[in-house]
């Protein structure tokens, strides 16, 4: 125990001695905590928009105008049961109508209209959106001469929506792929920087480190200094870090919530609370900064 104010001394010491080094490495470590703490809730919240939005597709089977009841009712009881298919609502012509009116900004359109153009439909939802394509080439089927061949004579086309599922599909992936990218950046810089500082503290002191050895000083006892340094790097970055965030929540986040934002409001009822995300970051400097010194230790410590 009497050797812990020893270690902690000599790795205060250390920093005081490498000034810049140590401000760069927790300046940087500073950045990539705030970075991943504005980039985590913002992934969280692009991903659960994109969910929403996801859910929300669907397939329209438009239907003959000749279509009688019977026809309308056999057609929905074989559409429920495809594969995949989650739910089915009939949209006669004057709901259709209404919904394309309360759309448009011009209303004089429709209320200019003589007839109804609009046909009578059913609106079908999949379990996955990912299954629409195939529910749709199910559902409208084809001939041995490609020609469509729906599953029941009262469909007359389909409104496909598959464009807009491939389109979210790939903003997330991208989304997903640029995140993880700048995490592995920013992190690696953090090791590199703090490994740095660590670096030129060995070299500074190389000659006290030879002279414990010849003492017969362990090797663990010469690194204790080294690693409660990074630990220092990590903690004050880390602080420093979840500060920030916390100044940004309280005067960005928050306000904008309180207005009804909604991509504010999503990312403020993200599925990782802000105590939490703070206590995962604010651990994650320490190691990493910890790790970091380990690494050079491992390195470039040759005693």
């Amino acid at each position: 125990m009497s050797r812990i104010p020893f270690f902690f001394s000599e790795a205060f010491r250390a920093l005081r001695r490498n000034g810049a080094p140590t401000l760069a490495a927790v300046i940087t470590t500073v950045v990539t905590v705030v970075l991943l703490g504005v980039l985590i809730p913002v992934f969280q919240t692009a991903q659960a928009k994109s969910d929403e939005v996801r859910s929300e597709l669907n397939i329209h089977f438009a239907l003959y105008d000749d279509s009688s009841n019977a026809e309308i009712a056999q057609t929905k009881e074989k559409l429920e049961a495809v594969p995949g298919v989650s739910s089915v609502v009939f949209i006669s012509k004057q709901e259709a109508l209404a919904t394309l009116k309360s759309e448009l900004q011009d209303k004089s359109i429709v209320e200019e209209l003589h007839t109804n153009p609009l046909p009578a439909s059913f609106e079908v939802k999949a379990s996955n959106a990912s299954e629409l394509p195939r529910i749709e080439k199910e559902v409208m089927g084809t001939t041995s001469g490609g020609k469509p061949n729906p599953i029941s004579p009262a469909i007359s086309n389909p409104f496909s929506r598959q464009q807009s599922t491939q389109q979210i599909a790939k903003v997330t992936s991208a989304l997903k792929i640029v995140l993880t990218v700048i995490m592995a950046l920013l992190v690696v810089a953090s090791l590199m920087l703090i490994g740095n500082t660590i670096r030129l503290s060995i070299f500074t002191r190389r000659r006290e480190v030879e002279v414990m050895r010849l003492v017969g000083a362990t090797r663990w006892f010469i690194r204790w200094p080294f690693m409660i340094e990074g630990v220092v790097v990590g903690f004050t970055g880390g602080l420093i870090a979840i500060l920030i965030l916390w100044i940004g929540k309280i005067t960005i986040v928050d306000p904008l919530s309180n207005n009804g934002d909604s991509f504010a409001l999503a990312q403020h009822n993200s599925t990782i609370s802000f105590p939490v995300l703070v206590a995962i970051l604010f651990g994650a400097a320490i190691l990493v900064s910890t790790i970091g010194s380990g690494v050079t230790l491992r390195r470039f410590l040759r005693v």
